[in-house]
């Protein structure tokens, strides 16, 4: 049986973790009984930390916030995670407190975990433009309250005032958006925090709107992509490149491939345009067999028209460039 100090930094962890606990639950996840549990919390009670109870038979318990903050618990890997977080933070103009956060961390940490944090380096990505904290707690607050934001958008030192309803923020690529549905335009919106700037604070209101993708990561994406009703691209076709798995793999993003018998692959593309099929293809300077849809066909057929009549070739060269 673990030492009641073992036990209780079991508890304490376990009640981070998630809202409220049922006594029974605890004591199934921690394999002690219910009356230990009673007694563990007393104790933790005892040093700082403030835990509520509810009464009768299916009560449990919560780790409330209280006035003041008692010593965090983690484990070994929600440390190392932290860890690895604190060194990744990019994109919000909180890269030196970040990094104070870690040193913190790390002082407190035992040395083997120091050790094991210590190995973990790398460089990270490169970061877009800085958002500032402000800003980003701004929308933050006033989307997750549903509250409209007068907000200045825009590069110029001049910009135009947006009232906008902040529906979520989301983070990608290194750049940060907001999604908000535009009261002036009466349409949806999808814009750069880096740009934007709160002229005050969350204003009346509003009832939220149903994302026309269902959700806002899926309709950034699908934004760029074009859509507006689904992550797609406006066109797909496919070609078959005269290349290993391995040699087309670190170009593929969001295409899909398969390999055949022969060695080849079949890729299927998405693009902006047919054009941007085709250039997707001409990348790896080899000859590429279109396969369709007939679209792309007509599309390979034009392009490959535009480009010999394009290059003045003496009477005895061979034209057309590697399209069959």
């Amino acid at each position: 049986m673990s030492s009641p100090s073992h036990r209780m930094l079991d508890l304490l962890s376990v009640l981070q973790s998630r809202r409220d606990w049922g006594g029974q639950e605890l004591a199934d996840r921690l394999g002690v009984t219910v009356r230990t549990v009673r007694r563990d919390v007393d104790r933790l009670r005892e040093l700082g930390y403030a835990i509520s109870a509810a009464r009768g038979p299916y009560g449990g318990y919560r780790l409330a916030p209280g006035d003041e903050l008692p010593p965090l618990l983690f484990d070994e890997e929600q440390a190392v995670a932290i860890a690895v977080a604190l060194q990744s933070a990019s994109g919000v103009d909180i890269a030196d407190a970040a990094a104070r956060a870690l040193a913190t961390m790390r002082q407190v940490m035992p040395s083997h975990l120091r050790h094991r944090i210590d190995g973990i380096r790398f460089a990270a990505g490169p970061t877009a433009e800085q958002v500032e904290v402000g800003a980003l707690e701004g929308v933050s607050v006033a989307a997750r309250e549903r509250r409209t934001l007068r907000v200045e958008y825009g590069d110029d030192a001049d910009r135009p005032t947006r009232h906008i309803e902040p529906h979520a923020v989301v983070a990608q690529d290194g750049r940060w958006y907001v999604v908000a549905w535009d009261r002036d335009a009466s349409d949806w919106r999808i814009l750069r925090l880096d740009r934007l700037r709160p002229r005050h604070g969350g204003g009346i209101p509003f009832e939220s709107r149903e994302i026309p993708t269902g959700d806002a990561r899926t309709y950034l994406a699908a934004r760029f992509k074009g859509s507006t009703t689904a992550d797609r691209w406006p066109v797909t076709g496919e070609v078959v490149l005269p290349l290993p798995p391995r040699r087309i793999a670190p170009w593929l993003g969001d295409a899909e491939l398969a390999e055949r018998a022969d060695g080849s692959c079949l890729v299927r593309v998405g693009s902006w345009s047919w054009a941007g099929v085709l250039a997707w293809a001409l990348r790896f300077d080899v000859p590429f067999e279109v396969v369709g849809p007939p679209e792309l066909v007509e599309a390979a057929a034009a392009t490959a028209r535009r480009i010999a009549a394009s290059v003045a070739l003496p009477p005895d060269s061979a034209a057309g460039p590697g399209i069959r």
